[in-house]
């Protein structure tokens, strides 16, 4: 057996994920290169083909991109400990920001100076969302043209579908997705369990029975993040319907404004997009709704992380959990549309806000150098211009 020395302790690895947590700006797309770049080619901590591996299962599996492949990469050489210490580095500093903002907030909030920047902020959100939910629909269902309409037909109807149904309900059930998983699992790769429909029926009645379960407002708040969680895929965006439909619609925890404010904090803050679950918590419940928020909703990520991490090269073969995935995926990304719709509808309120988000759209297409950190400081100036002079 031969023992693989190491140029680099865990001590180092969780150094460099606080770094990252505290700088990385750009999204999913952007940390995974910053961590290629920085772990694979420079400091050779990490082989190539580990890496991809780490980036597969994070695609594979429900949960935020770029601190699942984080948790991923801790795994390798330092095991579950590795794996936990790494996640929470990268995730902890963009925690503490959300929170501050989030006290700011609740400080502030009411004051006008505060609602302009919100204003041009909110507006500029929205165009960020319909770019990515663009992105993500183009990414794992197929382009609008009709050799892909054909092919990817099941996977459409059920993102048209998803899409119709959240904007017109404004609301959304975790059971939909995992029927669309199974429906398109049967459908493109049946496995042998699925010839045995006591074991699904089971599965089912159990989930159902966990959705009826009565807790206190913290429980309430847990096990909803936790939900939440389970069904971020392709893009920490993801979330957003889940959290509309449930912190807004169903819970009314937040009012409408409140919550664009919050995908917005977690636009201008480094780290995982998913991260805007602390700021929620915090409104909701103060620094322990926060803590709850943020531990509820990167505990599936994390254990759909370590568990099947040993064992990846075997599932990762899997026609029939890959087919599973795709199907969730479309009707969660068609989800995501649906939601981008309601919020839409009550965020461009008139011409300027209109215009904004057309601008920021055109500006993330056009002009590759302009992140979004850059927009939305330019839409805050504009909110304050707009409102106050």
């Amino acid at each position: 057996m031969i023992i693989e020395k190491l140029n680099y302790t865990l001590i180092d690895l969780i150094k460099y994920f606080l770094k990252l947590g505290t700088t990385g700006f750009g999204g999913p797309v952007a940390l995974v290169g910053y961590m290629h770049s920085d772990l694979v080619e420079n400091k050779k901590w990490i082989n190539d083909s580990d890496f991809k591996e780490g980036l597969a299962l994070s695609q594979l599996a429900p949960g935020p991109l770029a601190a699942q492949l984080g948790i991923y990469i801790g795994f390798v050489h330092f095991g579950v400990l590795g794996a936990t210490l790494s996640g929470l580095a990268f995730v902890l500093p963009s925690f503490i920001m959300v929170v501050l903002l989030g006290m700011a907030y609740q400080a502030y909030g009411g004051l006008p100076w505060m609602q302009a920047i919100f204003y041009g902020i909110s507006a500029a959100v929205i165009g960020i969302i319909v770019l990515s939910s663009y992105k993500l629909t183009i990414k794992s269902i197929g382009k609008f043209e009709f050799p892909a309409l054909k092919q990817n037909w099941l996977l459409w109807l059920f993102y048209i579908a998803a899409t119709i149904l959240t904007a017109v309900t404004q609301k959304e059930e975790l059971l939909l997705f995992i029927a669309l998983g199974l429906i398109y699992m049967v459908v493109k790769a049946p496995p042998e369990w699925i010839k045995k429909p006591k074991n699904t029926s089971l599965f089912l009645l159990t989930t159902a029975a966990f959705s009826t379960i009565e807790l206190g407002k913290l429980g309430d708040l847990a096990w909803f993040f936790i939900k939440a969680g389970a069904f971020v895929f392709g893009s920490g965006l993801a979330i957003v319907p889940f959290l509309h439909a449930g912190v807004v619609n169903e819970h009314g925890w937040l009012i409408e404004h409140q919550f664009v404010d919050a995908v917005a904090v977690a636009m201008i803050t480094p780290g995982p997009v998913v991260i805007t679950v602390g700021f929620i918590g915090y409104l909701v419940a103060g620094a322990t709704g926060a803590t709850i928020a943020a531990l509820g909703v990167f505990l599936p990520c994390y254990l759909f992380t370590v568990i099947p991490a040993p064992y990846f090269k075997k599932i990762s073969q899997n026609r029939s959990i890959k087919a599973f995935v795709e199907g969730i995926t479309a009707g969660v990304i068609g989800a995501l549309v649906g939601a981008v719709i309601v919020i839409a509808l009550r965020t461009i309120v008139d011409i300027p806000t209109a215009m904004i988000a057309e601008g920021t759209v055109l500006i993330l297409i056009y002009i590759k150098k302009i992140q979004e950190p850059h927009i939305i400081a330019i839409a805050a100036l504009l909110g304050v211009l707009l409102k106050l002079f």
